[in-house]
C-alpha cells in the first residue's frame, strides 16, 4: 500500500471525490505516521448513496436466491485469495500483529460471507439498511453486517469508524468484482455526525450499530424514532468465574485470552476474573509467570502477538485508567503499569514512538473501583477473590452490562448451572473468544438489542409478513347472516 492513500464516498460501484471539504488522516498507531487521507461524506454524498440503493433495491431483491448465492460465494473466495494483502492493510491501520489479521481477522470475516452466502433468505426486505461499524475489527465487523444483508436481498450503506477506515473500500471492490451489482454495497466515511444523518433518512429501513454504549443509545433512541429496524452490539464488562476445581493452567489461559488478545480492544473482554480465595497465590503466581508470554514487537513478524493501542484519545483514555487504578483506587499492581520502557525498548526503532501500553494486571480488587466498573477496553485486567460460588454469581451479574461471561471448572454440570444464572447473552465454558459464524451472538441488559451471525442474525435482516388465505374463497358468515332484532 502506498503511504499516502485517499479514501472517498464509494457510491454505485466506484469512488467519487466528497462534495465536501472536511478530511482527516488515517494513522499508523505503531509509528505514528499519516497512511491516508480520508475524506468525510457530505449530506450530499449521503443522500446520493441512500438514493443508490434504493435505485438498486428492486433488482438486487428480486434476484433469485441462488444466483445471490452465488455471487457472495465467489467473493468470498476473493476474499480469502486475498488475505495477506488485506491483513497488512487492517494491520496498519489498527495496529494489531499480522499473526492476528491474517489468522483471525479475514479468515473469520469470509467465513461468515460464506455462511450466510448458503443460507440465503427471501421474504419480507427491508431495503436500504445502514451499518456503522466499530474499530477494533473493521473489516470482520463489516462482514459480519455486510453479509447477512445482502444474503437477505437488502442494500447496505456502510460506515466504518472514522478511526479505521482503510478496509471498506477495499470489501465494496470485492463485492463489485463478485458480481454484487452497483448500488447494493456504497460506502461514506465520517464520524458521528454522518451516523446520525444516516440513521434518521426517511428511505433508511434499518440501522445495525457496533461500538460504545453511550453512542449506542443515542443511534437505537434517533432509529427508533424514526420507527426503523435496529440491531446494537454494544460494550461489556464481562466476568470470568473461575470455579474452585479449575485446572489452574487452563483458567490462566483463558483469563489471559479474555484480557490480551487484540491488546484488550475486544467487547467482549472479561476483565472482571473472579477467583476462589483459596487459590488466590496458585493463580496469581501462574499468571505472572505467564506474562511473559505476551510479546510486543515487529507487527509483522509472526512471533509477535500484543501490538499498541488504535488512537491516541483511545491511548490516554486506557492510561488514565491504568493511572486512576494505582493512585485512587489503590488495586494492587501486580504486573505492568504505567512504565512503558521495559515494552518499548525492544521495539524496532521505527514503532517506539507508538501508543503502547503494558498488559497490566491489577490483584485485591473489590467492585466498587472505578477499573472494576467501568469498561476500559485495553489491556487491564481486574482479579476479584470469592468465598462462595453463590456470591462470585451475585457479584458477577452486579453490572447495568451482560454482553459476555465464562466459567472455567472440571465439573461440566457445574458449569452449566453457572452459566445458566450469568446474565449475559454470549457464554462459554472452558474457553473464552471463539465465535463461529453460526452462533449467533448478542448482549443482554444495556449491551445490546438483537443478535449478529448464526441463523438468528438473518432473520434481523428481513420483515415478518404474516398471510392467511381461506381455500374456500368465501368470507365467514358471522357478518352476513340477518340476526333477530331485540328491539
Amino acid at each position: 500500500m502506498p503511504p499516502s492513500m485517499d479514501r472517498h464516498t464509494f457510491i454505485n460501484g466506484a469512488p467519487r471525490s466528497s462534495h465536501g471539504s472536511k478530511s482527516h488522516q488515517a494513522i499508523d498507531p505503531s509509528t505514528l505516521e499519516p497512511i491516508a487521507t480520508i475524506h468525510t461524506s457530505s449530506e450530499t454524498d449521503l443522500d446520493d448513496v441512500i438514493q443508490a440503493g434504493v435505485k438498486a433495491f428492486p433488482t438486487w431483491s428480486s434476484t433469485p436466491a441462488i444466483e445471490r448465492s452465488r455471487i457472495l460465494l465467489k467473493a468470498a473466495a476473493i476474499l480469502r485469495s486475498r488475505t495477506h494483502e488485506l491483513a497488512v492493510i487492517e494491520t496498519r491501520s489498527t495496529g494489531k500483529p499480522y499473526s492476528e489479521t491474517s489468522q483471525i481477522d479475514i479468515p473469520t470475516g469470509a467465513d461468515v460471507l460464506e455462511y450466510y452466502a448458503n443460507l440465503v433468505a427471501s421474504g419480507g426486505l427491508n431495503g436500504v439498511c445502514v451499518g456503522i461499524g466499530a474499530w477494533n475489527y473493521p473489516i470482520q465487523i463489516a462482514l459480519w453486517k455486510s453479509s447477512p444483508c445482502l444474503a437477505a436481498g437488502n442494500c447496505m450503506v456502510y460506515k466504518p469508524s472514522e478511526f479505521t477506515s482503510l478496509h471498506a473500500e477495499e470489501l465494496a471492490k470485492i463485492y463489485k468484482e463478485a458480481g454484487v451489482p452497483d448500488g447494493v454495497f456504497n460506502v461514506v466515511y465520517g464520524g458521528g455526525d454522518v451516523g446520525a444523518y444516516l440513521t434518521k433518512h426517511p428511505d433508511v429501513a434499518k440501522v445495525s450499530f457496533t461500538g460504545q454504549v453511550s453512542t449506542g443509545r443515542k443511534v437505537a433512541g434517533a432509529a427508533a424514532g424514526e420507527m426503523k429496524y435496529v440491531t446494537m452490539e454494544l460494550g461489556g464488562k464481562s466476568p470470568v468465574i473461575v470455579l474452585p476445581d479449575a485446572d489452574i493452567e487452563n483458567a490462566v489461559d483463558g483469563a489471559m485470552m479474555a484480557n490480551f488478545f487484540s491488546t484488550g480492544q475486544v467487547c467482549t473482554n472479561g476483565t472482571r476474573v473472579f477467583v476462589p480465595r483459596s487459590i488466590k497465590s496458585q493463580f496469581e503466581k501462574r499468571l505472572v509467570e505467564k506474562m511473559s508470554y505476551i510479546r510486543a514487537g515487529d507487527l509483522y513478524d509472526e512471533n509477535t502477538n500484543f501490538g499498541p493501542l488504535v488512537s491516541k484519545p483511545h491511548y490516554e483514555k486506557v492510561v488514565g485508567y491504568i493511572k486512576h487504578g494505582i493512585e485512587v483506587d489503590k488495586a494492587g499492581l501486580l504486573y505492568g503499569g504505567l512504565d512503558t520502557e521495559v515494552l518499548t525498548s525492544r521495539l524496532p526503532e521505527k514503532t517506539r514512538k507508538g501508543l503502547w501500553v503494558r498488559p497490566t494486571v491489577f490483584a485485591d480488587c473489590t467492585d466498587s473501583m472505578r477499573i472494576v466498573k467501568e469498561e476500559i477496553f485495553g489491556p487491564v485486567m481486574a482479579i476479584l477473590y470469592y468465598d462462595t460460588v453463590e456470591e462470585a454469581v451475585k457479584r458477577a451479574n452486579d453490572t447495568p452490562l451482560g454482553l459476555a461471561a465464562g466459567v472455567f471448572g472440571k465439573d461440566i454440570n457445574q458449569c452449566h448451572q453457572v452459566i445458566s444464572q450469568l446474565e449475559a447473552g454470549i457464554t462459554w465454558i472452558n474457553t473464552w473468544g471463539e465465535s463461529p459464524a453460526e452462533m449467533a451472538v448478542g448482549g443482554w441488559k444495556q449491551s445490546g438489542v438483537g443478535v449478529e451471525n448464526g441463523r438468528k442474525g438473518l432473520e434481523a435482516w428481513v420483515r415478518n409478513k404474516s398471510t392467511l388465505v381461506e381455500m374456500g374463497g368465501e368470507v365467514p358468515t358471522v357478518f352476513t347472516k340477518v340476526l333477530p332484532s331485540k328491539l
